[in-house]
Parts: C-alpha cells; structure tokens; sequence
C-alpha cells in the first residue's frame, strides 16, 4: 500500500481534516456553478411554473 506511506511523514491527525476541507470546498464549489449557470433554477426559487402544458397536451 504505496499510499499509506504519506502517512510517515504527515501526522493522520493533519492529513485527514486537510482533506475532508477540500473535499467539502470541492463539492460547494462544483454545487454553485451547476447552481448558478442553469436557467431554471431561479424560476424554480421564485416560482414560476414549468412550461410543462405543451408536453401534457394529447397528441392527435
């Protein structure tokens, strides 16, 4: 186990919160711009309604 040798030289007890910090800013930092470049997500936060009539109408 190569990985495991890291540990040697960086205590577990720094490593681990290191890691889990950018891990947790990663996965904000990937939420905000999904977030943030979508069209519909600010409809959906004030409310509009989904233009979803045009697919609900029968077919003829």
């Amino acid at each position: 186990m190569k990985e495991g040798r890291i540990f040697l030289y960086v205590s577990p007890n720094v490593i681990i919160p290191i890691m889990f910090l950018v891990l947790v800013l990663t996965s904000l930092a990937v939420h905000y711009s999904i977030l943030s470049n979508t069209t519909w997500f600010s409809d959906f936060w004030q409310g509009a309604a989904a233009t979803a009539e045009a697919a609900a109408a029968p077919a003829e």
